[in-house]
């Protein structure tokens, strides 16, 4: 008991204010025991930017996608070109080799 004693009078003034103790505390317990400690909003902020890459991304292919759409619909050339690209159809008098690339 003394030892405990000697070693509360030996701290400096602030630390055994009550108020700078209980801040104290409540600073420990929002930063490592609180349902959003530091851990989880680290987890959630690499999360958030994952899924604003994946947006990024989605948003870049949504125009890609819109831009082909009206190249598809306004000239038969581009449909033609189109389906002999994705769809290897060709003419009756052509004949078509794919070639696989490993």
């Amino acid at each position: 008991m003394q030892k405990i004693k000697s070693f509360f009078i030996n701290l400096p003034p602030f630390f055994r204010n009550i108020f700078f103790l209980t801040g104290l505390l409540f600073a420990v317990w929002m930063l490592f025991f609180d349902e959003n400690n530091l851990l989880v909003q680290y987890g959630r902020r690499h999360e958030l930017i994952a899924l604003q890459k994946k947006s990024n991304y989605y948003t870049h292919e949504i125009t890609k996608v819109e831009k082909q759409y009206q190249e598809l619909t306004t000239s038969s050339e581009s449909q033609e070109k189109f389906a002999r690209e994705n769809y290897m159809m060709k003419k009756d008098n052509e004949d078509v080799f794919v070639i696989v690339n490993k």
